[in-house]
């Protein structure tokens, strides 16, 4: 899909199946928001020089109200990986930071229990006249630590931040760049028991950026509580167990990340507000799922696959209205929500509204045992600067065998092991 045309994305079908049947965090509760509220005075005309002062002195300014938080209230449980999304504006920021006790809401409250690592916006919590290790020590006591545990944990920080040849350099000095992994860098070493982070890791550079999503990995794994604020819905999806879409800073929707990242890209790129009762269906607007089948090699009909045999997919769509060569893009996902593996095929014919459309196939089958899903894109270019996408939610099957489970797909492969003498090794080497 081309970066300059807009997208319409509408919402996956209810599938049979839960594309996430991971078991989900009901730990107790360790983060409660009940009812927050929070509105900015902005000044319609600001006085910026002491001319104008002089001149105008009795101006009086007028403010307008900025409604950046209304009644927003969620639980958020430990060790969940919970993020917020929305468009910018909606109040992502503001709520973190009223979480992390930067701001301090008008009305409402909100509850944390253990210790928190803010990790909110460059500049906040560091001073720029102190040294990366002068900071580092500090911050560590304000995150809770003791002084000889924020100097023992010192020489981690600068490891991670990769600053050795900047451990010295006041902060002032710093770029964005060095700036992000070096607040990263503390905010990891302080262990914390929640995690708060905005999206100001897309500063860091792309190899900084996955040791960011390692360590996610590794917290998560470890049962830490995350919350995360952010715009890359692939995220969302692959790391967050559930999600809270916010809209004109009000809770719009909390559930599963796949179907609030679908409710933030149809409200980015539809322009319509998404429907707050999640137990309303999604409209089709492309096509919709007449049947969807799983068959063997003998084109009977089955639920799972044996590993290592083809799959057969037998499917039939109805077009909701006309479509001028509509292209299909399927995915296959593990139980974790990461898409394993795509394809993609297509119509060159004009499809009438109530027409039928027959996807058959057989797919290579290298994955391994576990529980997977079939998702269908239906792509319909309306013009040069729109395109509509609707997901479709085909099948969940699981593929079964006694193979070791390690990875995710099974590859061919020509490796040979044998035993050289020392002195044949040396010989060898380069």
């Amino acid at each position: 899909m081309s970066d300059r045309s807009p997208t319409i994305v509408d919402g996956l079908d209810e599938p049979t199946h839960s594309l996430r049947e991971a078991p989900q965090p009901h730990g107790p509760v360790v983060i409660e928001a009940r009812g927050i509220n929070k509105t900015f005075r902005i000044p319609e005309h600001k006085v910026d020089t002491l001319k104008e002062r002089a001149v105008h002195p009795l101006t009086r300014i007028e403010h307008r109200e900025l409604h950046a938080l209304r009644d927003v209230s969620f639980n958020i449980h430990r060790g969940e990986f919970f993020g917020i999304v929305g468009r910018n504006g909606s109040g992502k920021s503001t709520l973190l930071k009223i979480m992390a006790s930067i701001y301090r809401a008008d009305s409402g409250r909100v509850r944390m229990a253990g210790r928190v690592a803010p990790f909110i916006e460059l500049g906040v919590g560091v001073n720029p006249e102190l040294t990366a290790r002068e900071n580092a020590v500090l911050n560590g006591v304000m995150m809770g630590l003791t002084r000889r545990e924020a100097q023992r944990r010192l020489g981690a920080v600068i490891d991670f931040a990769e600053l050795h040849e900047f451990a010295d350099l006041k902060l002032k000095n710093y770029s964005s760049g060095m700036m992000v992994r070096f607040a990263f860098a503390v905010m990891v070493q302080a262990d914390a028991d929640i995690m708060l982070i905005d999206e100001v890791l897309a500063v860091g550079d792309a190899a900084f950026a996955q040791k960011c999503m390692d360590v996610f990995h590794a917290r998560r794994a470890a049962g830490k509580t995350i919350v995360l604020v952010t715009h890359d819905m692939a995220t969302v999806q692959s790391m967050c167990h559930r999600a809270m879409l916010l809209e004109e800073g009000e809770v719009s929707y909390i559930g599963e990340p796949d179907a609030t990242a679908l409710r933030y890209y149809r409200l980015n790129f539809a322009g319509t507000r998404p429907r707050i009762d999640e137990r309303e269906p999604m409209v089709d607007f492309n096509a919709k799922v007449l049947s969807a089948t799983l068959r063997d090699r003998s084109g009977a009909a089955v639920d799972n696959v044996e590993q290592g045999a083809p799959i057969t997919i037998d499917v039939e769509l109805e077009a909701v209205r006309g479509l001028e060569g509509p292209n299909f893009a399927f995915h296959v996902r593990g139980d974790d929500g990461q898409v394993v593996f795509a394809f993609s095929t297509s119509l060159e014919d004009r499809v009438p509204a109530g027409g039928h459309m027959r996807l058959r196939g057989t797919i290579e089958n290298r994955l391994v045992p576990g529980r997977y899903y079939l998702d269908c894109w239906v792509r319909q270019t309306e013009s040069q600067t729109v395109v509509a996408v609707q997901g479709l939610r085909l099948l969940a099957f699981v593929v079964y065998g006694t193979a070791p489970r390690e990875g995710v797909v099974t590859v061919a492969a020509e490796v040979e092991a044998s035993i050289v003498s020392p002195a044949a090794a040396e010989e060898t080497a380069p």
